[in-house]
C-alpha cells in the first residue's frame, strides 16, 4: 500500500462532484476517512486494531492527546501532522485536530431484516443532506438500535461528513443499502410488516395508531416528503403530534420521536 511520509493511506483531494459518486467514502485503498474526536474515538473503540491509522494534529489539546493514547493502547498506529495536512486530506470539512483511517463499513441483506420478528427499523427517502443522514443514524442507535435503509440513489453518500454527524453511532449502527427503496417497502407491505410512512397530511397520528408486529418508519426528505411510489408503497401513513406553527421537523428530530413513540406502543426496548 502507499503511504505518506505520515504513514497515510495516499487520498488525493477530490471534488464536492467526486465525493458525491462515491457512495461509500472510500480512499482508492478501499478505507473511510473518519474526521472529528468523537467519531475518530468510536471508530477506535469499534474496530481496535484493525483501524488502518490515526492522525493528530501536532500541538493540539487534551482531548485530541487523549485519543491518541487511546489509540495507541489499542494497538493503532498514530502519526503527528501539521494542521495543513489535516485541512488537505479534510478538504474543508471540520475534523477537530484528529483524522482516522478505518475499515469499510459493513452492511446487512434486506432478506436478513425481514427474518427479524422484533423488527423497528427506519427508512430514507431522499435525505441527501450528509448532515441529516449522519445525524438521523445517531438518533436510530442511541434510541432504538434501528436498523437503517435506504436506497442506493438519491441519497446522501457515506462520507466523512455523514461519519461526523453521527458522532460515531454509524460505527454501531446496522446499515441496509437497497436498490430501490419502494420496491423494499412493497415487499415488507406484502409480507405483513407494519410501513408507516410520516406524512404531515395524514389523517392519524403516530401516537394514536395501534401498532403489533415487524414496523418501518419512512421519512422522507425535508423539502419533498417521501416520493409518490414510496409513499404509495406504505401501508399506513401517519403524522406526528405538533403545535401546528410549524411545518416539518428535522428528519433527525422525526426520526427519533417516532422510533421512540413506534418502541413504547410496540413495547420495544433499545438492547
Amino acid at each position: 500500500m502507499k503511504t505518506t511520509r505520515y504513514g497515510s493511506p495516499r487520498y488525493a483531494q477530490k471534488t464536492d462532484q467526486r465525493k458525491e459518486r462515491n457512495i461509500d467514502g472510500l480512499t482508492p485503498e478501499g478505507l473511510r476517512l473518519v474526521l472529528g474526536q468523537q467519531a475518530v474515538r468510536e471508530v477506535i473503540r469499534v474496530w481496535a486494531a484493525r483501524t488502518h491509522s490515526v492522525l493528530v494534529q501536532a500541538g493540539t489539546g487534551v482531548r485530541s492527546q487523549a485519543i491518541r493514547r487511546f489509540a495507541e493502547d489499542q494497538g493503532v498506529t498514530v502519526q503527528e501532522v501539521p494542521r495543513a495536512d489535516l485541512d488537505r486530506l479534510a478538504g474543508g470539512a471540520f475534523h477537530q485536530g484528529v483524522a482516522a483511517f478505518a475499515p469499510p463499513l459493513e452492511f446487512t441483506p434486506w432478506a436478513d431484516l425481514m427474518l427479524r420478528a422484533d423488527l423497528l427499523a427506519v427508512a430514507l427517502d431522499g435525505v441527501v443532506d450528509p448532515q441529516n443522514f449522519g445525524a438521523v443514524i445517531r438518533s436510530a442507535v442511541a434510541i432504538a438500535s434501528a436498523p437503517v435503509i435506504w436506497a442506493e440513489s438519491s441519497s446522501a453518500p457515506l462520507s466523512p461528513t455523514t461519519f461526523r454527524a453521527s458522532a460515531g453511532a454509524i460505527e454501531h449502527a446496522t446499515l441496509c443499502r437497497v436498490q430501490s427503496l419502494h420496491g423494499t417497502l412493497a415487499e415488507a407491505s406484502a409480507a405483513g410488516i407494519n410501513v408507516l410512512g410520516l406524512a404531515p397530511d395524514a389523517d392519524e397520528q403516530l401516537h394514536e395508531a395501534a401498532l403489533r408486529g415487524p414496523t418501518i418508519v419512512v421519512i422522507g426528505s425535508e423539502q419533498k416528503g417521501m416520493g409518490r411510489s414510496v409513499r404509495k408503497a406504505c401501508n399506513r401513513l401517519v403524522r406526528l403530534h405538533q403545535s401546528g406553527k410549524v411545518q416539518s421537523l428535522n428528519a433527525s428530530v422525526a426520526a427519533g420521536i417516532s422510533l421512540y413513540t413506534s418502541m413504547t406502543k410496540l413495547g420495544v426496548t433499545n438492547s
